[in-house]
């Protein structure tokens, strides 16, 4: 009767063990995804600057043929197109970019926290690519739901069980107009 007294006491071991096992790798692998997500966003906004930076947001022709400056929405669209198949609500409010142009140089140019004093993200508007050889800053920002149940205290940076996934680019524009010769 001696020698079948530790028949199960692995499966009770296992059972004791397992939930800090996988709420640990849940954790484990949503970071990871968060990661991921920081580093793809970050992608699509080095990207959509190089169209800034090179003047190409000046006479952008889009999907039609003739040249207009590049809008908003044609922005978002630019930086969905790399980066929404990893991000869900691309189109929606949990993305939120700015783009501000500074002709005093860099050291003019703000980074401000885009969270207001209730830890949520407003609307954000601003959208000015400047011209040649201004220095323009662009901002993204994408509210990342975390999913891991008891981990959100140590994922979530913000209110309402978000990551704030935050990118930036800055940069001095080049001299894309006949005018201007050099920065």
């Amino acid at each position: 009767m001696r020698a079948d007294s530790t028949k199960g006491s692995a499966a009770i071991e296992f059972a004791m063990v397992a939930p800090a096992f996988f709420l640990l790798l849940m954790g484990t692998m949503e970071a990871a995804l968060i990661f991921f997500a920081q580093s793809t966003l970050q992608n699509a906004v080095n990207d959509a600057a190089r169209l800034v930076r090179t003047g190409q947001t000046t006479c952008f022709t889009g999907s039609g043929s003739t040249c207009a400056a590049m809008t908003q929405a044609q922005f978002r669209t630019q930086i969905c197109n790399e980066a929404g198949a990893i991000l869900s609500d691309c189109n929606g409010a949990s993305l939120q970019f700015d783009v501000n142009a500074y002709s005093a140089g860099f050291s003019g140019a703000s980074d401000s926290s885009p969270l207001n004093s209730g830890g949520s993200l407003p609307p954000l508007t601003t959208f000015n690519t400047g011209s040649a050889c201004e220095v323009v800053l662009v901002r993204a920002f994408y509210q990342w739901p975390v999913f891991t149940p008891m981990l959100n205290f140590f994922l979530a940076n913000m209110a309402g069980n978000y990551h704030l996934l935050s990118t930036a680019a800055a940069f001095r524009n080049e001299p894309f107009t006949s005018g201007a010769a050099g920065c």
